[in-house]
């Protein structure tokens, strides 16, 4: 008798189990992205259909009134309520840092600007962030999510921070060099990262704009974004997710478009880009802060996507010691000009591994490369701080395929490492209208395929 019982309550169990299960999956739609490598569909949420006005909890526009304790009040009724849309009505809403929680839905009307201050006191207490591939507590970004499931920001209105703060601190005077000293240190030698506090004194260390971190389900869809303090989009280790219809624009130091940390299954389309560093970049962590991590960024297609202006088409690096694998940029371009359309970067310091990065059917205008390798890429890192270990980055499997360039001072420059050389580079299908200094350089590289890679005249 108490057999059946317990095997009755477990079939009871299991099917309120298998319930559960199907409801959850009923509120996620699919999609399908093809690229050179497997990719799992990827999910997006289906919020619930309930809205939260952020007016109905004190919000006032006009650009003058704090709205941080209200759109917070938003987020939190949303949350509890099992998800919706959090409504930033069309007007000027001045706020300070917003952070998010699971099942929400941000979504910015039509004419409705996110106005953030620039007050860095706004933004304490510090939280759990990263500053260029190391672990550390500083100043909030403007818009957090931390462990959240189910994140997004939408609609066809503006996230324009406040920047007269921000831009004197882009300048790195010497408290913010050893602020930076610091921090590396504590890194290469395993120090806990909540006592890596760095939201203190002149560090000057800038928040993301937005900075979603060990989030998973995000869609970022049709906004606007006007300038930031630091990097502008950072996904970093999050898991799955679409990136869309977004126009990005923010010319200031270290303004990358969007960049993706430790993270996998990701499609970004339709976007533009214009920015004052690099347009779409992949990154995997710095050294030691990376290898404890041990998490590759994987799995990211990028397509149709607009760059205007920027460093780098494509940054692979300078921070991969996670590894990097799987990245497919295609049918993208940069009418402009850019410094490389296809770039990647490491150094002897990082170890981990970059592997399968495609670029296929991209048009552009002037660059200074079409491809750049270099394995010792080490910004002001180079004489500020000591190497701690020495790991050499495995580089095996870069592809560029059918891609023209109005004009480049060189097709491509390859520069591996003696100790371990890249490997498995096709180049196939290029034209350059002129080159203006030289065609190809290739150091510590082995096999390396091209095919029909041309140019109209070269110049002195």
């Amino acid at each position: 008798m108490k057999t059946n019982l317990l095997k009755y309550m477990a079939g009871i169990c299991f099917g309120l189990l298998t319930v559960s299960l199907a409801f959850a999956s009923d509120n996620y739609k699919t999609v399908k992205v093809k690229a050179p490598f497997p990719m799992q569909p990827i999910k997006i949420f289906i919020y619930p259909d309930k809205d939260f006005p952020i007016t109905d909890y004190g919000a006032q526009p006009g650009g003058e009134a704090d709205n941080t304790k209200a759109i917070a009040a938003a987020i939190e009724a949303c949350n509890q309520a099992g998800g919706g849309r959090v409504v930033v009505p069309a007007g000027t809403w001045l706020t300070g840092p917003i952070h998010f929680k699971s099942n929400v839905n941000l979504c910015l009307e039509e004419n409705a600007v996110l106005n953030f201050t620039d007050n860095p006191s706004d933004y304490l207490p510090a939280v759990m962030t990263s500053w260029e591939g190391l672990e550390c507590y500083n100043y909030s970004p403007l818009l957090y999510a931390f462990e959240c499931e189910n994140v997004a920001i939408t609609g066809k209105g503006t996230l324009q921070p406040k920047m007269d703060a921000w831009r004197v601190w882009f300048k790195r005077p010497q408290p913010h060099l050893e602020a930076l000293k610091e921090l590396y240190t504590k890194a290469s030698t395993n120090v806990p990262v909540i006592e890596r506090q760095m939201a203190i004194g002149e560090n000057h260390l800038r928040p993301h704009l937005i900075h979603f971190n060990r989030c998973k389900n995000v869609l970022l869809d049709g906004f606007k974004i006007r300038e930031s303090p630091f990097w502008t989009i950072h996904l970093y280790m999050c898991d799955g997710g679409v990136v869309r219809n977004l126009d990005v624009k923010a010319h200031g130091h270290n303004n990358d478009g969007i960049d993706f940390e430790m993270s996998r299954n990701f499609l970004v389309e339709d976007c533009s880009f214009d920015q004052g560093d690099d347009a779409v970049v992949i990154k995997a962590g710095r050294n030691q802060d990376a290898w404890r991590l041990n998490t590759p960024c994987e799995n990211i297609v990028i397509r149709r996507c607009q760059i205007l202006k920027g460093h780098t088409l494509l940054g692979i690096g300078s921070e991969i010691s996670g590894g990097i694998r799987n990245i497919y940029m295609h049918d993208c371009t940069a009418p402009n000009s850019v410094m490389r359309l296809f770039f990647v970067k490491t150094n002897h310091r990082r170890g981990g591994f970059i592997e399968n990065v495609y670029m296929k059917n991209v048009q552009a205008g002037t660059a200074q490369r079409v491809l750049e390798i270099d394995t010792e890429v080490l910004y002001q890192w180079k004489n500020l701080v000591p190497t701690y270990e020495e790991r050499i980055t495995r580089i095996d499997g870069i592809y560029m395929d059918k891609v023209t360039c109005e004009s480049a001072d060189a097709i491509y420059e390859l520069k591996g490492n003696a100790k371990l050389p890249v490997k498995n580079v096709t180049i196939e299908n290029v034209k350059v209208g002129e080159v203006k200094e030289f065609v190809k350089k290739v150091n510590n590289v082995e096999n390396v395929v091209e095919k029909n890679v041309t140019y109209d005249r070269k110049g002195k």
